[in-house]
């Protein structure tokens, strides 16, 4: 992958942790307000809330090592670009037509049913009230279902290689870290009327991610939106038939 699209894409996935984390504010906030944070001093509510951060951030990498393999092989099998188009046109049509909005809220709904087991350490963990609790709770936290993360891994579904996804899925965390951290330390610092107008700019985010998934997938050689991809297997042939030195 040229370091231009790898830059995009992956500023694409920071952008939409950083805007969607307005949906994580209203989803996930309760958790993170009532995070057990030590209130002895600033540096340990920070640090502690960096922590749960942390841990979040590192299970959506793994989720993203994973996708980003499944990625790998639709890519040796010449399913790429068909994948990235495919996901870009569900995305916009999410946002366009509101029954697949519900149905993705039904998807989210059964996955909280499989999971649910996964809540129940977390009354356990908010007793220790240490840093090492804090840190797995973010961990366990990763797992939850959230429609957002599904978005996004959805992105690293149309990386080529496994660390391109566990990195695209990184990014998403990292940008999701700023609202969540100062909610954890401040609290509801957002009103819920200032949450839902803030909000609609998820969509405008997830529809440009959509359209960029179908620009790469299209594969027109246009520099950094678009570039022409080498297939897996012919990228393989190349590499062996290169005269040695």
């Amino acid at each position: 992958m040229e370091f231009g699209i790898w830059n995009l894409e992956f500023s694409a996935a920071l952008l939409l942790g950083f805007v969607g984390s307005l949906h994580c504010a209203g989803m996930c906030g309760p958790i993170a307000i009532a995070l057990p944070l030590n209130n002895k001093s600033w540096f340990s509510r920070i640090s502690g809330g960096l922590l749960y951060n942390f841990g979040r951030t590192i299970t959506y990498g793994l989720l993203g090592a994973i996708v980003g393999l499944a990625g790998l092989g639709l890519a040796l099998g010449g399913l790429q670009q068909w994948v990235s188009i495919i996901l870009g046109a569900l995305m916009i049509l999410a946002v366009v037509i509101p029954r697949l909005g519900a149905a993705g809220k039904k998807l989210s709904q059964v996955s909280d049913s499989l999971t649910g087991h996964l809540k129940k350490p977390f009354v356990k963990l908010f007793r220790m009230r240490t840093y090492s609790s804090l840190f797995i709770i973010g961990l366990l936290n990763g797992f939850l279902p959230c429609g957002l993360v599904y978005i996004a891994l959805a992105g690293a579904l149309v990386m080529s290689h496994v660390h391109e996804g566990a990195l695209y899925m990184i990014f998403f965390g990292i940008g999701t870290i700023p609202m969540m951290l100062a909610i954890s330390i401040a609290g509801n610092i957002l009103s819920l009327k200032l949450r839902q107008k803030l909000s609609k700019v998820i969509p405008i985010v997830i529809v440009l991610l959509g359209i960029l998934f179908i620009l790469r997938g299209l594969n027109l050689g246009i520099p950094y939106i678009s570039p022409k991809l080498e297939k897996q297997g012919e990228k393989a042939t190349m590499e062996c038939c290169k005269p040695k030195n």
